[in-house]
């Protein structure tokens, strides 16, 4: 039986990129439809549970994506509830390649490196950043500080994540170079997870740190989010401190999307989100 995939798009045109790595996964066929909100979602998913049963519902499943982050977890909530019981299918949320890119770049910082008891700094407060500070945590960071440029953005992220999760951030800000220097003065690992082709820590800023070891960025569009970082980089040192730049963390980024889509069709009730995504990205790393 063929291997289907259902991919739910928040956007009106679904993602040639997603699709394309669901086919580099070994999926047969892709169903693909745009502008899917949690209120026209229902029948679609009713189409992909309803005509295939027992046993064969493991080779179905539920791809959502989509650039607007909330919305597709709105839509990954009524995913769920359109299920009844045990006629259900597996489902991966990954709305803007948020989920597996700050899984790879959690895991390209703890290469070789015991971030316990140490702390970080992420310069960038969107889902990346959060993401990441959360598996950086449960990783055993004393502590994560997210910063932007909004203070009281900040507060709410911080206090949605303490719901969410019960984990504790620390807020930064991050308003200028002089700002970012401070924050990184005693910083041990720097993530820049900014908007793609703005650099947000300056080179004289992770230089003037004492501490630093490791420093990754995710942005691959020139200027790099980190300047004197190269896009290759994958464990480079410089000045005494290892760096990996967004192509090698794209890399891996691929291995965990890959992953995660096969994993899929190895049972019918399974729903990959943010923490589910980073154990299989763990799996990913040891192999």
């Amino acid at each position: 039986m063929k291997k289907l995939l259902l991919h739910l798009d928040t956007d009106p045109i679904p993602s040639a990129f997603d699709q394309a790595v669901a086919y580099d996964s070994n999926v047969d066929n892709i169903i693909a439809y745009g502008g899917i909100t949690r209120d026209n979602v229902t029948p679609h998913v009713h189409g992909m549970i309803f005509t295939r049963g027992g046993k064969n519902l493991k080779n179905s499943a539920i791809f959502i994506g989509g650039s607007n982050v909330s919305a597709s977890e709105m839509v990954g909530r009524a995913v769920k509830k359109a299920f009844f019981g045990p006629v259900k299918v597996s489902v991966m949320l990954d709305p803007n390649g948020s989920n597996t890119t700050a899984a790879a770049i959690v895991r390209k910082v703890l290469t070789n490196y015991d971030v316990t008891g140490k702390k970080v700094v992420i310069v960038g407060a969107g889902p990346v950043g959060q993401r990441a500070a959360l598996f950086l945590l449960k990783e055993g960071a004393a502590e994560v500080i997210i910063t932007s440029r909004d203070i009281t953005r900040s507060k709410a992220i911080a206090h949605q994540m303490k719901d969410a999760y019960g984990v504790d951030i620390t807020l930064g800000e991050a308003r200028s170079d002089e700002s970012v220097s401070a924050l990184l003065k005693d910083a041990h690992v720097a993530i820049a997870a900014g908007p793609a082709g703005v650099c947000v820590i300056s080179e004289s800023a992770w230089m003037n740190s004492n501490n630093l070891e490791v420093i990754a960025d995710v942005n691959a569009v020139p200027p790099q989010g980190i300047e004197g970082l190269e896009v290759m980089d994958n464990g480079t040192e410089r000045e005494g401190i290892r760096f990996y730049g967004a192509i090698a963390i794209g890399n891996f980024k691929m291995k965990v999307h890959r992953g995660a889509i096969e994993s899929l069709y190895e049972s019918n009730d399974q729903f990959l989100d943010e923490t589910t995504i980073y154990d299989i990205a763990c799996k990913v790393d040891k192999q």
